[in-house]
């Protein structure tokens, strides 16, 4: 049996220039580095979201009608924005 069918690490002699560096594949994310990274209006998105998810939903909570299903409030009401929240920090933050 050999190591590709074990599916741990194979080494490719075909990946690696003269002098030892791994070359660039084009199916191989860039580094973080080489990236322009600024906080663009995608920040921004991800801000709005957090002043909903601690702010609005809380203050909708407090305000919320008893006698109109109270229990809806405790838990629609913080789970919606922090659902929305969540999805939106992934969005803001997987970019090529």
């Amino acid at each position: 049996m050999t190591s590709s069918d074990e599916g741990g690490y194979v080494h490719d002699p075909a990946a690696f220039d003269e002098d030892g560096t791994q070359t660039e594949s084009a199916a191989d994310p860039p580094h973080p580095d080489a990236v322009d990274r600024e906080f663009d209006w995608r920040g921004w998105v991800v801000v709005g979201m957090i002043v909903v998810t601690f702010i609005v939903a809380p203050v909708a909570i407090t305000f919320w009608p008893p006698d109109v299903g109270y229990r809806f409030a405790l838990l629609s009401l913080p789970l919606f924005p922090a659902v929305l929240l969540a999805l939106t920090a992934v969005w803001g933050t997987t970019r090529p």
